[in-house]
């Protein structure tokens, strides 16, 4: 029979070797690594964009080689993309739905966690500026549709028709079959994400798009959700999402990278276990992208897809260069 005083020690030295064992794992009481706690890393300041969008990473960079916060950058950098007529997967000039509206998706957040997020929007041309006043001046994450462009018009946004001559043309040769079919890679496929660190160390991201073209009217992807399109954890590193949303929303892509990486993996191991998730669990990958990008806190990238073509740029140390990621396929 096991003694009051007995069980008393049994405990104590169960706990000492509880402690013991996380300790020698590096496990600490917030389930942190001892390397997310190692508060030397030198800071390397990194602009990552998908996609060839070179100007949107120069825009980018000048905001943090002048010592700007990493959010004034991500934001700066995918304006450039947002009013750029020639990209028709994102803001001015983007494809319409099938009702031909150019409705636009964005998030943004930063290094303490906030973020916001506009869809369904219309007529405004920067939705990345609008997703960060509703981080800024809101109690809210995600404002949508007429509430998302009624408070976009109460905060000095001007209203524009955003469907040039160009994207209406197109969608008016799509009506005559109106066939929708999702085409691998086509104009940066529907999004360009871009993540940065500052030269104080901060971490902040972005996301927005217009969407598939020629999609159902109200449809929304994975861009402006949090954790789908976009994700930062500023002890760990950010990711961010392109190509079929819907295959990117049923991941949770970014946030899932996020959490690899805390679980020790580098950027490019939790691009590619994830990307392995999709074609493990979803039925036809093979006729569809998926492209993620991620950064930690060291300045380290990855960079992985399902199709080959997923190209991104990095602005780092100086040089701002293109690259191509390997892939599933």
């Amino acid at each position: 029979m096991t003694t009051r005083r007995k069980f008393l020690a049994r405990s104590a030295f169960s706990a000492l070797g509880l402690a013991f064992g996380n300790v020698a794992c590096g496990n600490t009481s917030t389930g942190r690594s001892r390397e997310t706690d190692t508060i030397d890393t030198p800071i390397v300041p990194t602009v990552l964009s998908t996609w060839k969008n070179f100007a949107a990473n120069e825009a980018a960079w000048q905001v943090v080689s002048q010592g700007g916060r990493a959010l004034d950058a991500v934001e700066q950098g995918v304006r450039v993309v947002e009013a750029d007529p020639e990209d028709m997967s994102v803001g001015y000039g983007g494809r319409p739905d099938r009702d031909g509206h150019v409705t636009l998706d964005a998030c943004i957040m930063d290094e303490h966690g906030n973020c916001g997020s506009v869809c369904f929007l219309e007529n405004i041309k920067h939705p990345i500026s609008v997703a960060r006043l509703v981080m800024e001046k809101t109690p809210h994450v995600i404002l949508a549709g007429e509430g998302a462009l009624q408070f976009a018009l109460e905060n000095g946004f001007q209203k524009e028709n955003l469907l040039t001559e160009k994207a209406k043309e197109e969608w008016e040769a799509w009506k005559v079959t109106s066939e929708y079919k999702p085409v691998i890679n086509i104009e940066s496929h529907d999004t360009i994400g871009m993540l940065a660190i500052d030269q104080q160390g901060q971490l902040s991201g972005a996301c927005t798009t217009s969407g598939m073209a020629y999609k159902m009217r109200g449809r929304v992807g994975d861009s402006p959700i949090i954790g789908a399109g976009m994700y930062v954890d500023n002890e760990i590193g950010g990711a961010v999402a392109t190509g079929l949303g819907e295959a990117v929303l049923k991941t949770l892509g970014s946030f899932l990278i996020v959490e690899l990486m805390r679980q020790g993996m580098s950027p490019q191991q939790a691009c590619e276990e994830t990307v392995h998730r999709i074609t493990r669990k979803q039925k036809g990958f093979e006729d569809f992208q998926v492209g993620f990008l991620a950064l930690n806190k060291k300045g380290e990238t990855g960079a992985y897809g399902i199709q080959p073509g997923f190209s991104y740029v990095l602005y780092q140390n100086g040089e701002n260069k293109a690259l191509e990621a390997g892939s599933e396929l």
